[in-house]
This record gives C-alpha cells, sequence and structure tokens, in this order.
C-alpha cells in the first residue's frame, strides 16, 4: 500500500468545522494526491506537518510554546521528516519539544487540518506547511523542558488564548475544543 493511503483516508472521513477548514482539507488532499514525496522536507515547494494541541485532563488549558523562528505562541508540532504517520510524527514533537514523558492522543482521528506559508529564511526558500492536527491530553503539573526550538512553553487557559495570539487557526482549535466540553 501506497505510505501516503492511510493519511488520505483519514483526511476524506475528517470534515472540516467551516468553509475555510473544509476547503484546506481538500488543498491538503490534492496535495497529497499530486507527491508520492510529500512527507519528505526535501519536497521545497512544502511539505506534510503534523502538530498537536494539547490539553490538561479538564480540558481547561492547552500547552503551548512560543516558538524560537516564527516568534509567535503555537501549538506543538512539526516536519514528518519521512514518516507518512503524522498521529506518530505529532506525539515525537509534543515530546522533543516539551519533555513530556506522559502524553495520550485522546482520537485517532484527525482533529483539525491547516495550510500555511513558512516565510523564507537563510536557508529555505518560502514554502508551505500543511499541517495535520491532532488532540492529545498531558497532566499540566508534569515537569516541562524547553527545547532550543522555543523560546518559553506555558499552560495557557483557554478563555486567555486571544491574549497569546490572533492566529485563527488555533483560535478555531480551541473553539472547537470548547464546544466538544459543551456537549
Amino acid at each position: 500500500m501506497d505510505s501516503r493511503e492511510l493519511l488520505l483516508k483519514k483526511l476524506r472521513l475528517h470534515k472540516g468545522v467551516d468553509e475555510h477548514e473544509e476547503s484546506m482539507r481538500l488543498r491538503i488532499i490534492r496535495f497529497i494526491e499530486g507527491h508520492a514525496d510529500c512527507f519528505h522536507r526535501s519536497l521545497l515547494e512544502g511539505h506534510i506537518t503534523a502538530s498537536a494541541l494539547v490539553v490538561n485532563a479538564d480540558k481547561t488549558k492547552t500547552l503551548m510554546t512560543h516558538h524560537h523562528k516564527l516568534n509567535k505562541w503555537l501549538q506543538l508540532g512539526g516536519h514528518s521528516d519521512g514518516d507518512p504517520d503524522p498521529l506518530n510524527v505529532a506525539l515525537r514533537e509534543v515530546k522533543e519539544e516539551s519533555g513530556l514523558k506522559n502524553v495520550v492522543p485522546l482520537s485517532e482521528e484527525i482533529f483539525d487540518v491547516d495550510v500555511h506559508e513558512i516565510p523564507e529564511r537563510k536557508n529555505e526558500p518560502a514554502h508551505v506547511h500543511y499541517d495535520i492536527r491532532f488532540l492529545f491530553q498531558a497532566h499540566d503539573g508534569d515537569p516541562l523542558t524547553i527545547s532550543n526550538e522555543s523560546k518559553d512553553l506555558a499552560w495557557i487557559p483557554l478563555h486567555s488564548m486571544d491574549q497569546y495570539t490572533a492566529e485563527e487557526s488555533i483560535l478555531r482549535m480551541i473553539r472547537k475544543l470548547s464546544a466538544m466540553k459543551e456537549q
């Protein structure tokens, strides 16, 4: 089986919460179908990335990183580096970027998707990240270790997220999480 098939299957089952997310989901599907090397950073136009919205047990806080290069508060995540399983990539990135050892996915289903431009830097041309996002849980009292990719890590109360970021894709995930809590 082609390494892209599992992700394509998950993407076809996921439905965007609004028109914007749905258009990004369809864009990611087209990208994957058109690029056998979509999981590799060497595909300079763009590549699949994976990230995690990590929440505490009562889903009132989420762990965010103040990204060193982008100088923004973001969810934890990163490059696939050839791994075709974005859930595995997201878990690996959470552990690497936070030092957390006890992190569990709340579902194997995709939680959110996003397509965003990464600006040109010294060694990299501008390119696109096709981000597949999952929902994870960890204990907000466990010790954190800031990696060299971050300026800081913080458990941010959901109701305060707009004080840390105006990124619509993050605020959309917070709205989704809040809606889940109300069910």
